[in-house]
């Protein structure tokens, strides 16, 4: 039966909302790649340079946020949030929803990420990119290492394993590259594991779909993960790593793959 009176007016404002948040996120990141991002490079010291980029993109990420919050499209909940707030960490999350990468790097006033070459490489992002000193992975030989280098130095590296969203109704796919940056980096995990329900902006969704009430995601910082049982249990053998990084996986998928009802409490 279609909605009627309130039910269908309250479902037309939330696309609404939806359409007004994805056209300000777009101006917004035009107006940071084309203006405010330019201006950092007027700082000299590359290193305060990449702290206010980082800065600036945590806290446009965070009004976005908000921003969907009071447009009543969706509510939230960040569990264990002060493990987030520390420096040098390697956060690996699962990838359910699209707007799930906006919210947990609006936690990370020092997030680092891994973007593609043709991201790095668009005219309008690849300021914001230089600027914050994220990995591009153009560099397939050096990407490891450069990972490990960037979470050494002091950075919050986050990276999510499936290396796209999820698809509905189907098992997690994680690849190998996180568990490797962790391995032979030798790397202590930050797990977040992140529900989005009713499930949302998924993989191939379009915008306009949005479900019968206002989503709820909820991002679950879990304890760190020790790298160190893994590389023990594998030994020092040349294959070593490789089975260290697929146990790693393995736990990681069983850790995401988690069919647990998440809190419906806004924040």
């Amino acid at each position: 039966m279609a909605e009627r009176g309130p039910g269908r007016l309250n479902h037309a404002w939330r696309v609404f909302g939806t359409g007004l948040s994805f056209a300000v996120f777009g101006i917004g990141g035009l107006v940071l790649g084309g203006v405010l991002f330019p201006l950092l490079f007027l700082v000299r010291n590359p290193v305060r340079r990449r702290t206010l980029a980082r800065r600036l993109v945590q806290l446009s990420f965070a009004s976005h946020v908000g921003l969907m919050h009071r447009l009543g499209v969706m509510t939230y909940e960040i569990r264990g949030a002060e493990r987030l707030q520390r420096n040098g960490l390697l956060i690996l999350a699962n990838h359910p929803t699209l707007i799930d990468v906006v919210l947990l790097i609006a936690q990370l006033p020092n997030a680092d990420c891994v973007v593609k070459r043709a991201v790095a490489c668009n005219p309008f992002m690849c300021g914001p990119v230089r600027a914050a000193g994220y990995v591009s992975n153009d560099d397939g030989a050096g990407l490891i290492d450069d990972c490990i280098a960037a979470v050494k130095a002091g950075g919050t590296l986050v990276i999510f394993p499936e290396g796209t969203r999820t698809v509905p109704g189907q098992p997690l796919r994680l690849q190998r590259g996180a568990a490797n940056i962790a391995v032979r980096g030798g790397l202590d995990i930050t797990p977040v594991r992140i529900t989005c329900t009713p499930l949302t902006l998924t993989k191939g969704q379009k915008w306009y779909r949005v479900p019968s009430r206002r989503f709820h995601v909820q991002l679950e910082v879990g304890e760190d993960l020790p790298i160190a049982p893994f590389l023990a249990v594998a030994g020092d053998t040349p294959r070593g790593d490789a089975l260290a990084a697929r146990r790693v996986t393995d736990h990681l998928a069983h850790y995401f793959d988690f069919a647990g009802e998440p809190s419906r409490a806004g924040t």
